[in-house]
């Protein structure tokens, strides 16, 4: 539990300070605008409870597509995709479909080779420089197998020291 946590916490990290800034001014300006000019000279007003909920609902959802627009910004210059144009996209396509396609199609985050240090693809077997073996095997049954192991957990087959 502790470690889904730490990411959600590391995500909201991505977000740049200007996005938060921009949310709270927008936040406060929606407030502010609704209350004082939403429902003037209407003849029958809503009730004093929804003349409340409905800015604080519009404020909280403009300032949530603000963040998120941050985020992605940030997340795609931390994928090494272009982060303009993928800022671009989300904002201009409408009922945040440009939020659903980034998260369709984004890239997967870059790794360093634990021997190298050369950013891979989280995907990769293998180092693009140095051939390291990111994702060990097992010999017989070719399943993913943990470093450190001295048995595959799937076929009990004996691991030498080269194979991990």
């Amino acid at each position: 539990m502790s470690e889904k946590k730490t990411q959600i916490s590391e995500e909201i990290r991505l977000i740049p300070w200007w996005a938060f800034g921009l949310a709270v001014v927008l936040f406060v300006g929606i407030q502010v605008a609704l209350h004082m000019f939403g429902f003037r000279g209407e003849h029958n007003p809503p009730p004093f409870p929804l003349r409340v909920l409905f800015p604080v609902l519009a404020g909280t959802i403009v300032a949530f597509v603000v963040l998120g627009v941050g985020y992605v910004n940030r997340d795609a210059k931390h994928r090494n995709m272009n982060s303009a144009l993928w800022t671009v996209l989300v904002i201009f396509i409408p009922n945040a479909i440009g939020f659903i396609l980034y998260f369709l199609l984004r890239q997967p985050l870059l790794v360093p080779c634990p021997q190298c240090g050369t950013l891979a693809n989280s995907s990769f077997n293998f180092c693009p420089k140095c051939k390291y073996n990111l994702r060990p095997t097992c010999p017989a049954c070719s399943r993913a197998i943990q470093a450190g192991n001295t048995f595959c957990p799937y076929c009990a087959h004996e691991l030498k020291g080269a194979a991990v």
